[in-house]
């Protein structure tokens, strides 16, 4: 089944490249917060929710991070600006490399974030769902806290740290739930040489979730890919580390639009 998401309104330039950016599992369009207005000095930035996150409504049939990539493609043709560029962390950088794999002419270039061709296992997937049925999200938050930030992270950005745990607090159960066990079902680890544009894969330094590993194994198996480490971040590098993610994004996107494929 193919969800239904919200977006947010565009900001920047109306001339300007759309830039679409997902969310991680959990989180909703505030992840971007701190990255967002930067962006938009040059592109026409355009952020989306999961199921039953941020404003985007509940989801009560199973989907698959390609049912999520179906939608995403159909909210890019609603834009009616052509081919975007995008940028996705955990989740949504999963759903950046199936956007990448089942609509290569929607996307010009894509920077994954703090994800991975495969994330965990099928059953740490299908047990998180368990739990978060039967106790809600909130059972996740102090496991979320540790995974998401660096060791200051908390303390360094309070404010926005806090808007994100409470975005975990406020999403819909069930909606998470069928999320976890889309992720349980993704793996396109042997379909990583089929994606032509360019790439850019990014790990936090602290992220133990989609660690180096994960995201040279994406840089190395796509056509055109490069890993980049962010030494102060973890899972949710935006939030960690907003100046370096900005920076690593807008030189990707430059760099992509103006170097041939493969440099």
């Amino acid at each position: 089944m193919i969800p239904v998401l919200a977006a947010t309104d565009p900001i920047g330039p109306e001339d300007a490249p759309v830039l679409l950016l997902g969310p991680s599992l959990g989180t909703s369009s505030i992840l971007w917060d701190p990255v967002a207005p930067a962006l938009s000095a040059t592109h026409r930035v355009v952020r989306w929710d999961l199921p039953g996150h941020g404003a985007s409504p509940a989801a009560r049939e199973p989907f698959s991070v390609a049912d999520l990539a179906d939608a995403v493609a159909a909210f890019i043709h609603d834009l009616d600006a052509g081919p975007v560029r995008y940028a996705g962390v955990s989740l949504g950088g999963a759903v950046g490399l199936e956007l990448a794999l089942r609509h290569p002419q929607l996307v010009t270039a894509a920077a994954v974030l703090c994800s991975g061709a495969v994330i965990a296992t099928p059953d740490s997937w299908t047990d998180r769902a368990a739990k978060v049925r039967a106790e809600s999200t909130s059972a996740m938050i102090i496991g979320s806290a540790q995974r998401w930030f660096a060791p200051d992270g908390l303390a360094q950005h309070p404010e926005h740290t806090g808007r994100l745990l409470h975005s975990l607090q406020d999403a819909d159960d069930e909606s998470y739930a069928l999320c976890c066990e889309a992720l349980a079902a993704y793996d396109v680890r042997d379909r990583l040489g089929e994606i032509a544009v360019p790439l850019l894969a990014v790990w936090g330094a602290h992220d133990q979730v989609t660690p180096e590993a994960s995201a040279r194994e994406i840089a190395a198996g796509v056509q055109h890919g490069r890993a980049v480490g962010i030494p102060d971040a973890s899972h949710l590098a935006p939030a960690d580390a907003p100046v370096a993610v900005t920076a690593l994004l807008v030189d990707f996107f430059e760099r992509s639009s103006s170097e041939p494929p493969g440099r």
